[in-house]
């Protein structure tokens, strides 16, 4: 697939508050309690003509439209609610009739422009404007788009976006790795963008592959790996497409994860219980970052590698804890239940999800390490297990069994109702880890 090229049109101003101004208007706190809603209308796709495109014009509105049904503070306008229909006059102002979205309770309207058509290899110019001011957002032009690159524009715009609304577009530039697992000691790693494009298995060999991780450049993804007769760390690199096998004495290799200088910390064989080592950039061990008298397993890291939460035995059943790098200071996290597991620390260090077991299965709690507070963010049926935030510290990835099958489910930091992830069937899905955010 050739490269698009992605060229930032320069508008005039269109009213004397600016640009500033309208995204200030319309900034969506998702990380703060009382999460506001914002109401988004796609206006028709126009061609040089002025008329609705209706090639890949209407394709491309399908895909963003899926793309936004992906977060839950935008409620999305029905075109029949529009007094007067979603086919305006022109693409920009002055040539758009701003009251009729807002009549229908609009805070945001998308137009889209294809000025050399939109059959072929055409470029496209998407724009946001704030319904009550005028005000522009911003606005995007994408040139030599044919219809197999409108996914890849739907979700560069639906990240330019999400970033002007809340200042991380991470969930539409990020990757999920996972496992799916298709019969006993057969599971490899695949990855899948989160609306479920994309999807690909990236390593084929015999045994299960648990817990992949990808590193901040985006180049490796590790992960523990069992066959028949060993346990190991497998790294896959992006560049090569090869993936490596990489024994440690003990025969214990368990949730590896990236720090942000790219190395690896895991937890493998030291004498009577594991413990968490640092690897360097050549995967041998460096030195131990937590042991002691009991099992220490799968850290996780913030975005500054100064944290890490890990789960302990050190109080009898499994907990979860954070360790201050620097210090060497640890403090429990998980206050509550007997049995805490699979912790993932969020990227700005303030949250730590986890699973806990119940009396109705496992479930995903997240601990606020500024508040104190826990809130219980998943609910049945089936059980939920294995967490893990996006690089904007908001969406959160785990898996499950609601569904019958085991697969992936998405939702945030609040929780709400999940949204399942599609993962193309043919297995069972576990193990969700995102990527770094890719510009």
């Amino acid at each position: 697939m050739k490269k698009i090229c992605l060229l930032a049109l320069l508008f005039c101003a269109l009213s004397p508050i600016g640009d500033n101004a309208a995204q200030a208007a319309l900034r969506v706190d998702i990380y703060g309690p009382g999460q506001n809603i914002v109401n988004l209308a796609l206006a028709a796709p126009l061609n040089s003509s002025r008329g609705e495109a209706t090639g890949m014009g209407r394709d491309l509105q399908r895909l963003v439209e899926q793309n936004l049904g992906f977060l839950p503070f935008v409620r999305l306008t029905d075109p029949k609610s529009v007094l007067g229909g979603t086919v305006l006059a022109g693409y920009e102002p002055p040539s758009i009739d701003f009251k009729r979205f807002q009549l229908a309770g609009s805070d945001i309207v998308v137009t889209c422009y294809w000025p050399e058509g939109d059959s072929g290899t055409r470029s496209v110019q998407l724009r946001a404007f704030e319904t009550n001011t005028g005000g522009r957002l911003f606005g995007k032009e994408y040139t030599r788009v044919s219809s197999s690159e409108l996914p890849e524009v739907a979700d560069r715009f639906c990240a330019d976006l999400l970033e002007a609304l809340t200042g991380s577009g991470a969930f539409f530039r990020s990757t999920l790795a996972f496992v799916k697992k298709t019969g006993t000691m057969s599971a490899n790693v695949w990855l899948v963008k989160p609306t479920g494009r994309d999807l690909r298995q990236i390593t084929n060999m015999p045994g299960e592959a648990l817990s992949p991780s990808w590193s901040p450049d985006g180049r490796f993804v590790v992960f523990s790996h069992i066959d028949p007769k060993s346990h190991a760390l497998g790294v896959w690199d992006s560049g090569s497409k090869k993936v490596q096998r990489i024994r440690f004495p003990g025969n214990v290799v368990i949730g590896p994860a990236f720090m942000p200088d790219n190395k690896v910390a895991v937890a493998l064989s030291n004498g009577k219980y594991p413990v968490i080592f640092l690897l360097n950039h050549v995967f041998q061990k460096e030195r131990i970052l937590e042991g002691g008298d009991s099992i220490n397993v799968s850290p996780t890291f913030d975005s500054t590698g100064t944290k890490m939460a890990f789960t302990s035995s050190r109080m009898g059943g499994p907990q979860i804890f954070l360790k201050d790098l620097r210090s060497g200071a640890v403090t429990r996290v998980s206050k509550n239940g007997t049995y805490n597991t699979e912790a993932n620390l969020s990227p700005d260090g303030t949250l730590v999800v986890f699973s806990r077991m119940t009396d109705y299965g496992h479930r995903i709690f997240v601990q606020d390490m500024v508040t104190g507070m826990e809130r219980q963010i998943t609910y049945g049926p089936g059980s939920d297990e294995q967490p893990s935030f996006c690089g904007d510290s908001y969406f959160i990835a785990f898996a499950s069994s609601r569904g019958g099958g085991r697969g992936i489910y998405l939702t945030t930091r609040h929780g709400g109702e999940p949204k399942q992830v599609p993962t193309g069937g043919g297995g069972q899905a576990a193990f969700p880890r995102w990527s770094a955010a890719v510009k």
